[in-house]
């Protein structure tokens, strides 16, 4: 396979030779077409998209595929799918359908590397524990985890939880220990339980700025406390919504792209139309012409209905970040965070590539082609 464009990472025009999985040259051109050409775009946190939801009671092994499918439209190479909240049972369910799908394609299994388990270890104060059911967050638990990669075959990768929890440390370092990737989120945590918890292994905040009191003390508080954290890399769901446009370019500022990660954070809304709708999460909620998905008849969001790429286009729009650098916090970064062998366009690399479009007078970005471990598994019609 030939791919030619030019490189964000460095601007200029190439050919890439795809061989097997993996790029085998970069050639140098004179000319290449008016594309991009980025690393595979990776969305850690997807709880959906497209009427797609991992979290749905009765999920099967086919809504997983599809849900894969409408990502690499949207030209998401790889995702870690994210159960949040609920009992044993039901997560267990979750895990085993994930599995389930990763294990009936090669591409598949490729396209999910890991589980992301929001929960159920959160803050059950109201604001900081966002929509999750109060009935089922309890404290971290060991032998629940260790239980859920018996199910999952190994697979959970990532682990949100609010370090406020006794025992939290220990359950940290332990996981940390079987390389869990610990993240902060849906917190309220002291500014001492979040440094001893980045001291037990924790490296990540959760949707920095989100899952929050509507209230705090101006300083100190949860959210400076992490922002400040330098061994925290930090990710944002960057749509707008979430986090006003000062705040997202403030944040961004302060963790640096490289220790910022862009998410999606979608749900199975994500990608339909306008309209009311009702979830099996928030009951009934209202997705707004402009994207904004809220709690129906409230001003109170209801989830992100974002995808990737809106994502970054509303950083390059809003943000000192430059195309370059908000690809690559949507790829390069997350694939560090998960230990993948993914997140450029080198010689050798895996061949996971996103080529899109980008209208610098609308600011929009638009997909063209994904190709995930050497197949192109979108192509846009022309």
């Amino acid at each position: 396979m030939l791919l030619e464009g030019h490189l964000v990472e460095s601007g200029e025009p190439a050919r890439l030779v795809i061989a097997g999985s993996t790029v085998q040259q970069v050639e140098q051109v004179e000319n290449g077409p008016d594309v991009w050409i980025a690393p595979g775009l990776i969305d850690i946190q997807v709880n959906g998209y497209g009427g797609h939801d991992v979290n749905v009671e009765g999920v099967t092994p086919a809504d997983i595929i599809e849900l894969t499918h409408a990502l690499w439209r949207k030209g998401v190479t790889a995702f870690c799918p994210t159960i949040i909240t609920q009992s044993e049972a039901y997560i267990g369910h979750c895990l085993r359908t994930i599995v389930a799908a990763r294990d009936s394609d090669p591409l598949i299994a490729h396209a999910i590397p890991a589980i992301h388990v929001e929960g159920p270890y959160i803050s059950a104060e109201d604001g900081p524990r966002g929509a999750h059911l109060l009935e089922h967050i309890r404290p971290p638990s060991i032998a629940e985890y260790q239980r859920w990669q018996a199910v999952a075959g190994g697979r959970v990768g990532i682990i949100t939880l609010a370090p406020e929890h006794a025992g939290s440390n220990e359950y940290i370092r332990t996981v940390a220990a079987d390389g869990i990737l610990v993240s902060i989120g849906h917190t309220a945590a002291t500014g001492e339980q979040i440094r001893t918890a980045v001291e037990a292994g924790a490296r990540l905040s959760t949707h920095l700025g989100n899952g929050a009191h509507a209230r705090i003390a101006r300083h100190p508080n949860y959210i400076w406390d992490q922002l400040a954290e330098d061994r925290l890399s930090a990710s944002f769901i960057c749509d707008g919504h979430h986090l006003p446009p000062s705040v997202m370019k403030t944040m961004l500022r302060a963790k640096g792209c490289e220790r910022s990660v862009l998410i999606s954070d979608s749900v199975a809304i994500a990608g339909l139309a306008a309209g009311i709708y009702e979830t099996p999460v928030g009951g009934k909620v209202e997705l707004l012409p402009n994207g904004r998905l809220n709690l129906y008849g409230t001003p109170y969001l209801a989830g992100s209905s974002s995808s990737l790429p809106e994502c970054i286009a509303q950083v390059v729009r809003h943000t000192d970040a430059t195309l370059a650098q908000a690809v690559m916090m949507a790829s390069t970064q997350p694939a560090k965070l998960l230990g993948l062998e993914r997140g450029t366009t080198q010689k050798g690399a895996s061949a996971d590539l996103t080529l899109f479009t980008y209208d610098e007078t609308t600011g929009s970005i638009v997909i063209q082609a994904t190709v995930v471990r050497g197949e192109m598994v979108y192509q846009r019609p022309s």
